[in-house]
């Protein structure tokens, strides 16, 4: 046994070299990872969103006003669309179907004409300030829109355009990113925890051999898997809580709305997150797998939810497949209560696509526990 062998180091890797091969599952993952965060990081993530919704509110339609929605338009940045009026626009903000709305005031024409700089209100939803940031830079750039349209005696010099804008922050004033990053923090945490801990549940007992006990027990699949949920139901709430109440002392995370919904919102939350972790404990086949399922799954859902880069700035097949993510759900929940103080009326339309992926989860992975009975 003295010295290095190479019959014996060779031995032992055709050996390992049998094992891996024997997981395909492992090998597809360690294929399919990397393709996804090339496609992800290449395709879907970008720090400077365009065609943003913004919603439009002017009593007139005169020549300057057609000329200032044109160069916004033309800047990339606004997907302009009329409202009817300022109760349309403030639903549009508190849905989040708008991140702008731009106010022109009655008069524009004729306050241009007079020199008078009339202003053009902005009220931008700065819930997320890195969404809203470049695009509202670049009003500075339009201000000079209307030169050629303007009579020369009131052509703009660089010390006094004819107009201006005022940007008004809704919801986080002074765009600090800490309000936007805290209550999407509450959403990562809970996934993370919850998931992972439901994803190990079964694959451990099985593993120890504790799962036959299961098996011989009369107890049904349903029963067995809210036994394994409810305590982490539990231990999800304190993390939210214990998040919370730290954010609200330390940073000063308003809290607008009402706790008692936010709560039963981030308890159906919960309930997507173990209801997918045991779905994955029931598939997969050992410990490793089930890691492999919950990591396959957190990646797209943290970069595709909105959390680390602005939602409005991906492709829209990037949205289409964040919206099947109950965290991005969850994100805009959370947000809307502690910063907008949404109600019920607002946060049902994020609410339904949790509750039917939790429905269709729980489903295969009660079916899936009732086939290992075979």
């Amino acid at each position: 046994m003295n010295g290095f062998s190479w019959r014996r180091f060779l031995a032992v890797l055709r050996k390992e070299w049998i094992q891996v091969r024997r997981d395909p599952f492992t090998l597809r993952m360690i294929i399919v990872l990397p393709v996804l965060q090339l496609f992800l990081f290449g395709y879907a993530i970008n720090t400077d969103p365009k065609h943003l919704p913004t919603g439009l509110l002017m009593a007139e339609h005169s020549k300057y006003e057609r000329t200032l929605v044109a160069a916004m338009q033309n800047t990339g940045y606004y997907d302009i669309r009329t409202l009817t009026g300022e109760a349309e626009a403030e639903r549009g903000l508190a849905d989040g179907e708008l991140l702008f709305v731009v106010n022109i005031p009655p008069g524009f024409d004729r306050a241009v004409d007079r020199g008078e700089q009339p202003t053009v209100l902005m009220d931008a939803d700065a819930t997320d300030p890195s969404a809203i940031g470049n695009a509202a830079a670049a009003l500075a750039g339009l201000t000079d829109a209307l030169d050629r349209d303007l009579p020369q005696t009131v052509r703009s010099t660089p010390a006094v355009p004819p107009f201006q804008f005022a940007v008004h922050a809704r919801y986080n004033p002074e765009q600090l990113t800490v309000l936007n990053i805290v209550p999407g923090l509450i959403c990562i945490v809970l996934t993370i925890s919850t998931l992972f801990i439901t994803t190990l549940s079964i694959t451990r007992e099985r593993e120890r051999g504790t799962m036959e006990n299961l098996l011989a027990m009369p107890v049904r699949p349903i029963e067995v898997m809210l036994a394994k949920v409810v305590p982490y139901i539990v231990i999800g709430y304190t993390q939210a809580l214990l998040i919370m109440g730290i954010a609200a002392a330390v940073f000063d995370l308003p809290i607008r709305g009402s706790m008692v919904l936010l709560i039963l919102a981030l308890g159906l939350f919960i309930a997507s997150n173990l209801a997918l972790g045991l779905t994955f404990s029931t598939i997969a086949r050992n410990q490793m797998q089930a890691i492999q399922m919950a990591q396959f799954t957190l990646l797209p859902s943290f970069l595709l939810s909105g959390f680390m880069f602005p939602f409005a700035g991906m492709p829209v097949w990037a949205q289409w497949a964040g919206e099947l993510f109950p965290v991005t759900h969850a994100l805009r929940i959370v947000r809307g209560v502690l910063l907008k103080g949404n109600g019920m009326a607002q946060i049902v339309p994020e609410l339904w696509p949790i509750a039917a992926f939790t429905l269709a989860v729980a489903v295969i992975a009660t079916w899936s526990y009732r086939e290992t009975l075979d």
